[in-house]
């Protein structure tokens, strides 16, 4: 899959707290293993297919994340990807909390797999880092790779 990040940059400059959910969404497209549209709704289960192209659902909030993505056009996408657009890293707290809201997931829902809804607050609060064997059964359960949850 193809991220489309023409305007991210611009998006973090007008709207700063939209730069950690971006960076984590991007982390995640940009990890991942989509090879079908099944794959994508099993990660982000609002997404839609339009065509050859995947739409990421905003609602009428024009201040959601991914809002200015939605006008850009995916041939010109790949020649401004292709002169290394510098995107800020993700912190993996960051990706998954952005993973839980686009799931509708709670802390107690995620703390099966995870040890406990007290360590999934002390990953979305910094407090602990995501170890291996959890950023394995993240990555399966979401559907991406382990390193959307590795710094």
């Amino acid at each position: 899959m193809r991220a489309v990040a023409s305007k991210l940059p611009q998006r973090w400059t007008l709207h700063p707290p939209a730069a950690k959910p971006m960076a984590a969404w991007f982390k995640v497209v940009s990890s991942a293993a989509f090879t079908k549209f099944a794959d994508v709704r099993r990660t982000f289960n609002s997404a839609d297919r339009v065509g050859e192209f995947v739409v990421f659902d905003v609602g009428a909030n024009e201040r959601h994340p991914l809002a200015g993505l939605l006008d850009v056009p995916g041939d010109l996408v790949t020649a401004y990807e292709a002169r290394e657009v510098p995107l800020p890293g993700a912190e993996p707290r960051d990706v998954l909390r952005l993973l839980m809201e686009t799931n509708g997931l709670t802390q107690a829902e995620l703390g099966i797999e995870l040890g406990g809804q007290s360590v999934v607050s002390a990953i979305l609060n910094g407090r602990r880092v995501i170890n291996a064997l959890q950023a394995r059964a993240l990555a399966q359960r979401f559907g991406v790779s382990p390193a959307a949850f590795i710094p």
